[in-house]
């Protein structure tokens, strides 16, 4: 009998290897589309719109009827007006109150739209251009340590953008503002406010002081008017504020992404609960605790809006992405179950000594639709098979423990 032997290279072999165990997809357990063997995030999730309200609000100076940007540096909050006010101001941050005026003697607020911040500079953003036809677009550069001392040292970064041919005046009807920026490592990185398509347009430049071409690096539909941003670098978390043309406010959450592929990650829009809120400032120093400030909106006799500061709680949408600790089971609720409203995962988790122990999906006619046994520490159960609608799960043996759940 003749023997054949088959030679394959063993490149090949871990090639193969490696693409079946990299399995692209979207990781988020949060997400619709959820796919629990995922390993890379191919930024594929889909989402249902959150609803979020503020902890709480608060009412802010009169002086800032017309906050623009918010950054939390040195333990406290700073802002500044988008009008010809040439101040930043330093806030408190458990009620929104003025610590400190810092004035920016010889320069000019023409509109400044934002502020953002690196770790020896403030930037502030004087590229308000609602019309599109602004030829002089502009970033101070403020030394921290020459603001802290008041002597502000000022650097001036001046720009175009890359594809902006038309600078025909149109106020509200061009895609060319600007309200939103973030520093990072290497650069500036702007998000437009684009009046016409409500989506934003990612422009990147130096930080260093001087005259350049803003490139244009991604375009995202967000459905909305991006008015204010924030950026995590090392969590990958940018946080961007924004308002509909009905001037109901949202938070757009990107996290997750590639390098500074803002959009190539996990892409969320939470609406705010406080309609006719013309948000327009965002900050964070942990990517939970989020500061929104919006200025002052009047319109007469229906509406009358003043600036204020509202705190977010923003765990439910990043918490599990920053592998912050769940909630653990206490004397009342003896089962830990997220997310709430689930999408095709749901996970639950107890005290060692109640598990394992069986559990039970019940729809609303009573009829039991999935039943299963729960092990030791997390849980996590596929409910994909399962219709969307409100059950009930009861969870145990000899004593039993029920809780309400809703699948979308």
């Amino acid at each position: 009998m003749k023997v054949l032997y088959l030679i394959i290279p063993l490149s090949l072999i871990l090639s193969v290897s490696e693409s079946e165990a990299q399995i692209n997809g979207c990781t988020d357990p949060l997400a619709i589309n959820y796919n629990q063997a995922a390993i890379i995030n191919d930024g594929s999730c889909i989402y249902s719109t959150g609803n979020i309200k503020p902890l709480s609000s608060f009412t802010l100076a009169g002086t800032l009827s017309e906050t623009s940007g918010l950054i939390f540096w040195n333990d406290h909050l700073w802002t500044q007006n988008d009008n010809t006010d040439i101040n930043i101001y330093c806030l408190d941050t458990i009620n929104g109150k003025i610590i400190q005026t810092y004035p920016l003697n010889g320069i000019e607020n023409k509109d400044w739209e934002e502020i953002s911040q690196d770790e020896d500079y403030i930037y502030a953003g004087d590229f308000g251009n609602n019309s599109g036809n602004r030829t002089d677009l502009k970033i101070f550069r403020i030394s921290k340590n020459s603001l802290l001392n008041e002597l502000p040292v000022i650097d001036l970064i001046e720009f175009s953008y890359s594809d902006q041919s038309d600078f025909t005046s149109d106020e509200g009807n061009t895609d060319f503002d600007c309200e939103a920026f973030v520093a990072s490592n290497d650069s500036l990185y702007l998000f437009t406010k684009q009046w016409v398509s409500n989506k934003t347009s990612v422009y990147s430049l130096s930080k260093n002081p001087g005259n350049y071409i803003a490139k244009l690096r991604s375009t995202f539909d967000v459905g909305g008017l991006i008015t204010g941003a924030v950026y995590l670098e090392s969590k990958k978390i940018i946080a961007l504020s924004g308002y509909s043309n009905t001037l109901d406010p949202f938070i757009y959450l990107l996290y997750d992404f590639k390098d500074h592929d803002f959009f190539s990650g996990n892409k969320r829009k939470i609406e705010i609960s406080l309609p006719f809120h013309q948000v327009e400032g965002i900050a964070t120093k942990d990517g939970i605790k989020y500061y929104i400030s919006n200025e002052s909106f009047s319109f007469e006799p229906f509406v009358n809006v003043s600036s204020k500061l509202h705190i977010f709680d923003l765990s439910p949408f990043l918490g599990i992405y920053l592998n912050l600790p769940i909630p653990y089971p206490d004397s009342r609720n003896k089962f830990i179950i997220y997310p709430v409203p689930v999408h095709n995962f749901i996970t639950i988790r107890s005290y060692p000594d109640l598990l394992p122990a069986d559990y039970a999906f019940i729809n609303l006619s009573g009829q039991i639709v999935k039943t299963g046994r729960l092990d030791e520490g997390y849980s996590s159960i596929d409910i994909s098979g399962l219709a969307s609608g409100t059950y009930i799960i009861r969870i145990g043996g000899k004593k039993k423990y029920s809780y309400k759940i809703v699948k979308d």
